[in-house]
């Protein structure tokens, strides 16, 4: 699939891009050319540092900003496939700091297109968010329009050889942004600050995220929100999991702070179907119709009024399974 091809991820140093671009790396060692673009020079210096064993000879390191869309074209020259991680995503500073959040998180986005259209890009995968459902907060608004920037893309490709696809899940699990660090941190105080006892959130491991890209690369038609069946938890069982014998302080929602989160609304059944392992919103005057698209694929539009929140999901992790993913996903880091 990605053998003798040119990729480029931005917000490659982040979390995602790490666990990603080491996946590539291993994957696909015939890979013409793997591009980290990134805006944080120490970053890229200590995973190049992280990588200077390996192999694969074709990995390059690009300092720029999708902000900067005369640098992103530079950067997409003879790319053919495109991963877009970069984001500004914690959610009380984009309250505070919301102007910045829209030149990085909607205008790069716009920025990022339009340079996929000015070159020879055949594949593009943007990352979401389930804040960017039915979205409460600034930064969730912002995701929101980045991913109808990306489906709306496929409308003016034109004959290109283009589909732009997105890829929205939960929490990643240990990530930055996770609240599994910041328990882990805090768990020597004794005291495990607690939101709301009631949150809830759908939570998916760093490998099943890079699975579920390199899936959408090979099968996603374009225009399709892709969202993963994952199961999710209970904000006091990962504390319950992360330091047992802490006591759980309740210390209040955050601004811009849901109870549950949200991956397809009821809003979004009429134009949702199960595709087994995913579930896909289309759009609506596409390439394709729904019907095509299930026929194509052996999806099924789901049931109207039919909605994905965490609160509602069938399937939750026990205390007993967070604490053997947690652990995991701690080994894997340390190993890496």
């Amino acid at each position: 699939m990605l053998n003798n091809k040119s990729l480029l991820i931005t917000g490659g140093t982040g979390s995602f891009g790490k666990a990603f671009v080491r996946t590539i790396l291993n994957k696909y060692p015939d890979i013409k050319r793997l591009v980290v673009y990134s805006r944080d020079e120490l970053k890229q210096h200590e995973m190049s540092q992280q990588l200077s064993g390996s192999p694969n000879k074709n990995i390059r390191f690009f300092i720029g900003d999708v902000r900067d869309q005369s640098r992103l074209r530079r950067a997409m020259e003879g790319i053919d496939v495109v991963i877009h991680a970069a984001a500004l995503k914690q959610v009380p500073t984009a309250e505070y700091n919301p102007f910045e959040y829209i030149k990085t998180n909607v205008i790069g986005a716009q920025n990022l297109i339009e340079a996929c259209l000015d070159s020879g890009v055949q594949r593009v995968v943007a990352l979401s968010t389930d804040k960017a459902a039915a979205p409460i907060n600034l930064y969730g608004a912002t995701k929101l329009c980045s991913d109808k920037l990306f489906v709306a893309a496929n409308n003016i490709k034109g004959s290109r050889d283009l589909r732009f696809s997105v890829v929205r899940y939960g929490n990643v699990m240990c990530s930055r942004g996770s609240v599994i660090p910041f328990f882990l941190e805090k768990r020597a105080s004794g005291v495990l600050p607690i939101t709301d006892p009631a949150m809830t959130r759908f939570n998916i491991s760093l490998r099943e995220g890079v699975e579920m890209v390199l899936w959408a690369i090979d099968n996603a038609m374009g225009g399709e929100i892709l969202v993963p069946k994952i199961p999710s938890y209970r904000i006091t069982d990962v504390a319950m999991a992360i330091g047992p014998e802490c006591r759980q302080q309740v210390v209040g929602v955050r601004p811009g702070e849901k109870i549950h989160e949200e991956m397809v609304t009821s809003s979004d059944s009429l134009n949702t179907v199960d595709m087994g392992s995913y579930y896909a919103i289309l759009p609506f005057g596409g390439d394709y119709s729904i019907a095509d698209y299930c026929a194509k694929t052996g999806a099924k539009l789901v049931e109207p009024g039919f909605c994905y929140n965490s609160g509602s999901n069938h399937r939750f992790l026990t205390v007993e399974e967070l604490r053997g993913l947690i652990q995991a996903e701690v080994d894997s880091t340390r190993s890496t």
